[in-house]
């Protein structure tokens, strides 16, 4: 076998294919910055805005919700987590597609 891997895969074209996989991943990590998730608690006293990167954009609430302080803390942070978790699966779900295991998003 001249220089080759099993199956006829040589360096080259391996190289070339993992080159394009680092690409394809980056774009889709690129992509994630600019894809909005929208996550809300308490009937929609409050509403955070995330990107798919996990960077939170805002938090709006509701005038009504500001009478109850630590009922507002709560549902603030039920909001931001249920933002993260959102954004987590978007992550899972797209690098899904690159077929490697146990990558850590």
């Amino acid at each position: 076998m001249k220089g080759g891997f099993p199956g006829g895969m040589n360096m080259n074209n391996l190289l070339k294919q993992a080159q394009k996989m680092q690409a394809d991943m980056q774009k889709t990590q690129e992509e994630l910055g600019n894809k909005i998730i929208e996550a809300s608690s308490g009937g929609g006293a409050v509403t955070v805005t995330a990107t798919g990167k996990k960077e939170i954009k805002s938090i709006k609430i509701n005038p009504e919700a500001l009478d109850d302080a630590e009922m507002l803390q709560d549902l603030v942070l039920t909001a931001v987590n249920e933002a993260l978790r959102q954004a987590d699966e978007l992550t899972a779900n797209e690098m899904k597609k690159f077929n490697i295991p146990n990558l850590p998003f």
